[in-house]
């Protein structure tokens, strides 16, 4: 493992000399830019291994994407190789359906310190929730980003990580959202501690992502991408491209519903991606068709 090519594979060519905020910064945006956000080895017949090595040759080497136990786990190790002070936290997801936080660590996330103060960089949430630059650990103070309005409360010890909602704009003929939410509404995303973690804190619940039908990620076949103005995502056979238009407080969202054959095309030509194994799609239509209410781990 080297980190020229880990810099290759998110194309950073920029200085790393020193470990500060604006190099953790760029790194952080060039790996969400470069990196996807995605499920689909399990759609593959692919076993997703939960270490450094595995991690390393699917997402530098074969570019591929991953959850966000491989995603930022790589960036864990980028981040050490380069002298950031860096630990693994363990994050509880938000149930919007069942309006509670999941019970156990489902979501791994990372803490950086610089000069005494403390920043939240996690790269592997995906989807409109993805923050765009990490975010100083500070409670309850609004940190905008083109992305959105991010917020992190603490209560006890236990912190929640939360986005302001923007309006949706779907112009026609794409499909319309099941749920477009209000100006202003509040979507919490995840809680947490900071009780340092371990990779190996994780590897059950990678285990078991895999082999238990009833969770999201074997209902839906998923792959977003941040872009400079917005994101892509692959849910499915449903490609969204959303826009960013902060300025007017407004998501642009566009839907496309796609052939098998497209599937493929598009994620060569949007995601960089080009599959070893065959993808078998698949979007479970009990569950919410869109992302932006999409659970991600």
């Amino acid at each position: 493992m080297d980190i020229q090519e880990y810099f290759a594979r998110i194309s950073y060519n920029e200085s790393h000399k020193d470990a500060d905020l604006q190099t953790l910064t760029l790194i952080f945006q060039h790996h969400i830019w470069a990196i996807p956000f995605e499920n689909l080895s399990m759609h593959c017949g692919e076993t997703i291994k939960l270490d450094l090595q595995s991690i390393y040759n699917k997402i530098v080497r074969k570019k591929r994407g991953g959850w966000c136990m491989e995603t930022n786990y790589l960036l864990f190790w980028a981040l050490q190789e380069l002298g950031y002070d860096v630990c693994i936290l363990g994050g509880e997801s938000y149930e919007p359906a069942e309006k509670a936080y999941k019970a156990g660590i489902n979501h791994i996330l990372l803490k950086v310190v610089i000069k005494g103060n403390s920043y939240i960089a996690d790269a592997g949430f995906g989807g409109p929730y993805q923050t765009w630059q990490p975010l100083m650990l500070i409670s309850g103070k609004d940190q905008p980003q083109i992305p959105g309005i991010f917020r992190f409360t603490e209560d006890n010890g236990t912190w929640y990580f939360e986005k302001v909602k923007r309006k949706h704009y779907i112009p026609e003929p794409s499909v319309p959202l099941t749920d477009t939410p209000e100006l202003g509404s509040i979507r919490k995303i995840y809680m947490f501690t900071l009780e340092p973690r371990d990779i190996n804190d994780f590897q059950e619940l990678n285990t078991y992502l895999q082999v238990t039908p009833d969770n999201l990620l074997q209902k839906k076949s998923i792959c977003t991408l941040q872009t400079t103005e917005g994101l892509y995502a692959l849910v499915g056979w449903t490609f969204t491209e959303m826009k960013y238009k902060y300025t007017e407080d407004l998501d642009l969202v566009q839907f496309t519903t796609l052939t098998d054959e497209e599937v493929e095309k598009t994620l060569k030509d949007k995601f960089n991606i080009v599959l070893e194994n065959k993808l078998v799609p698949i979007n479970v239509r009990s569950l919410p068709p869109n992302i932006v209410d999409m659970i991600q781990f």
